[in-house]
């Protein structure tokens, strides 16, 4: 049996929810699959995340699917690389590699998200903030501790109710669209 972690993040800075955490309570509201599916939400704290994924990935795990809020995405974005770079620009792990590419199929689960009319596209760098540093350490621990899980990490945009609350005009989509788009993902690496 295929084994998934599936991993959102709590609220942060202003925002009184996350999407990425919505998108997985949606997600576990229908999602059926031949797999087992373990859900975790991780707190925007780098140390306390970075411990408690270490953990959970000695669970032994096929893949990882890190989801993360974007603000001001307009569609979903399937990120390649891990940078070992924090936001003050020192590194994540001293002495580790600059980078982790993930080795899954992100054009295949692209078109098939298309395929199914949700806006997505490939992202190079995911940024230097937690969502980065999570796809990093993923695949740096997966490598270091000699596991085989490979990850993933899907920047979401924000859900249309916390634009709302923002009372802003950035680009939204429903935890709907969003959630099947986890299952989506999810469906394309049962196929690898």
């Amino acid at each position: 049996m295929t084994k998934f972690l599936l991993t959102a993040f709590e609220p942060y800075d202003g925002w009184t929810e996350n999407s990425s955490w919505l998108a997985l309570i949606e997600l576990t509201r229908w999602f059926e699959s031949r797999s087992q599916v373990v859900t975790r939400r991780y707190p925007v704290h780098l140390q306390t995340a970075s411990d408690r994924l270490r953990k959970d990935l000695l669970d032994g795990y096929d893949f990882a699917i890190h989801l993360g809020q974007a603000p001001g995405s307009p569609v979903l974005r399937l990120e390649s690389t891990g940078l070992n770079l924090r936001t003050d620009g020192t590194p994540l792990i001293p002495d580790a590699p600059d980078a982790y590419v993930t080795q899954l199929p992100l054009s295949k689960i692209r078109e098939r998200l298309l395929a199914n009319r949700i806006p997505a596209e490939i992202s190079h760098h995911a940024g230097t903030y937690l969502c980065n540093a999570v796809l990093y350490l993923s695949q740096h621990f997966s490598s270091q501790l000699s596991l085989s899980t490979k990850s993933i990490f899907l920047h979401l945009p924000l859900t249309p109710g916390q634009v709302a609350d923002a009372a802003s005009s950035m680009p939204s989509a429903s935890t709907a669209l969003m959630a099947t788009a986890i299952g989506h993902t999810i469906g394309t690496l049962e196929t690898i």
